[in-house]
């Protein structure tokens, strides 16, 4: 399965608004530091990730790009 949610983790502050406004508490601040001296958001368990795109909203530095999985065309009968 591809990643359903991205951080630009050289970018990220770790201000945790996104860890905050996920409903499924699966993003979380690492516990290493990026570039700029900030731990940045990250997600591990990207199968639980369910596209709601909640965390790249509240982001003020828009370092999170969502990626909704394409839906099955009903065909026709």
């Amino acid at each position: 399965m591809e990643n359903r949610v991205v951080f630009n983790e050289d970018v990220c502050k770790g201000c945790s608004l996104c860890v905050s406004a996920c409903p499924v508490d699966i993003v979380f601040l690492a516990d290493r530091l990026n570039g700029k001296g900030y731990r940045p958001a990250t997600v591990t368990e990207q199968d639980k990730c369910i596209s709601c795109a909640a965390c790249a909203r509240i982001c003020p530095d828009t370092v999170i790009t969502v990626y909704r999985p394409e839906r099955q065309k009903k065909s026709a009968s």
